[in-house]
């Protein structure tokens, strides 16, 4: 048996939404998925890439994969890694692929003296959760996401300059 870490090839935008569909679907929100294949490629491969994706294959066949950016830590002063997403299709859990994608990233920080590597993780995963925490991350539940889309993203950006 045979675990390959690799980059995302230009030709592959289709995997990736693919792999981001499954994932929507795990977690109960395939209805959220508003990504296009050509989105992806640009995300990806366009002129300015804002976004990267480690696949990994297991057996020549594709098994999962990691999609990150970059963020910076002004207390740091250095750059971190965020990891968007990561998935193992559920046929080839419990094999280290899931593991492999994490240290392959871990790497990827050391390496370039990123301060950190960071994710969020859904409160209801438990099992994502117990495996997070036994490779040593931290859940951190002092800080609490937040999110502006849709609308109120419209509505905010509408008010932008109006301070009264």
């Amino acid at each position: 048996m045979s675990l390959e870490i690799r980059r995302a090839h230009p030709d592959e935008a289709g995997v990736v939404l693919a792999l981001v569909r499954e994932l929507a679907e795990y977690e109960k929100l395939l209805h959220e998925v508003e990504a296009t294949e050509a989105m992806i490629a640009d995300a990806l491969f366009g002129a300015h890439p804002r976004l990267f994706c480690e696949i990994a294959e297991w057996n020549g066949e594709v098994a999962g994969f990691a999609v990150w950016f970059m963020n910076f830590s002004t207390f740091a002063g250095r750059p971190g890694l965020y990891l968007e997403d990561l998935f193992v299709r559920p046929a080839l859990r419990g094999k280290g692929i899931g593991k492999a994608l994490l240290s392959h990233l871990a790497r990827e920080c050391v390496a370039n003296n990123w301060s950190r590597l960071q994710w969020a993780v859904l409160d209801w995963n438990t099992p994502s959760i117990e495996f997070y925490k036994s490779l040593g991350a931290v859940l951190v539940d002092d800080w609490t996401i937040c999110k502006v889309a849709g609308p109120a993203l419209h509505a905010l950006a509408e008010g932008a300059g109006q301070w009264s």
